[in-house]
């Protein structure tokens, strides 16, 4: 019967990330049926180690996160997690031939959020967001490639990229949080509580490039299976830069844009007329 309990962790995995992010689901349900379950799997892994350092915070964050790598070190080795997310992740790492150095730099970014609260240079910045956001996208990237390795390469650093402006677009959009929260401030040499219109086009307009890149080089060149799920994703992030650049500077601190569920439903009725005609 363990098929059932591996059926059990995938579906957990699918719930975590319908109850946390209903786009991201969205653009999840998109995506093959042959991958679904997969993606769902890395999203509830990164979903609840973020929730460990960015939530729990009556608990020993620096525990728990040990405790859940430890614990994922034993699924890893041994095949099988009592801890649903855990064996769900695990089995895709193992069949998609996920890198342990992706997982090791995605924990080591979130270790960061637990003692680090200022980045001060672009090295710094640049780590945190490769750790946090751009092994998550490379993550991906091995299942929708589903071991083609010159497929791979070729995408590496469109996924990367859109990985990159995914994260920035989040932290606009969670600048309040982050920062009268959390205490942390992920720009560098930016002063969040008098953030300028110069500071704001010059984050935006390196957004816009990772975009352009992740587009041109790799969205257009996913396989089938993955195409359009990621174009949605691209799209919906796509539009909160557009409504966050539409945002006073002065403003963007106390402002937490979203797109509303109709726009959802308008995007995806238009992504899909433009995937149908092959307009992508």
């Amino acid at each position: 019967m363990k098929y059932l309990f591996d059926q059990i962790s995938f579906e957990t995995s699918r719930n975590v990330t319908k109850k946390y992010s209903t786009s991201f689901s969205m653009a999840v349900k998109m995506l093959s049926p042959s991958i679904r379950s997969a993606i769902y799997s890395i999203y509830g892994f990164v979903r609840f180690a973020d929730e460990i350092v960015d939530t729990f915070h009556q608990y020993d964050k620096d525990q728990l996160l040990n405790d859940f790598e430890n614990e994922y070190d034993k699924a890893l080795k041994h095949g099988i997690s009592l801890n649903p997310i855990l064996n769900s992740f695990q089995q895709t790492v193992r069949k998609y031939n996920i890198t342990d150095d992706m997982v090791r730099a995605f924990l080591k970014s979130m270790r960061a959020d637990l003692t680090k609260s200022v980045y001060h240079t672009r090295e710094e910045y640049k780590e945190y967001i490769y750790g946090s956001a751009d092994v998550v996208g490379l993550m991906c990237l091995k299942v929708f490639v589903n071991g083609d390795e010159d497929k791979y390469n070729e995408l590496k650093e469109a996924a990367m990229r859109l990985g990159s402006a995914f994260q920035k677009v989040n932290f606009l959009r969670d600048l309040k949080d982050d920062y009268e929260l959390l205490n942390r401030s992920y720009f560098p040499n930016v002063d969040l509580s008098s953030l300028n219109p110069k500071s704001k086009t010059i984050i935006i307009d390196e957004i816009e490039d990772d975009f352009n890149y992740a587009f041109n080089h790799g969205i257009l060149k996913l396989p089938v299976e993955a195409k359009f799920g990621v174009y949605m994703a691209f799209r919906y992030y796509r539009r909160l830069l557009k409504k966050l650049n539409r945002v006073p500077s002065s403003q963007i601190i106390n402002t937490r844009v979203r797109i509303s569920n109709p726009m959802k439903i308008n995007l995806l009725a238009r992504s899909y007329v433009k995937y149908k005609l092959n307009m992508i």
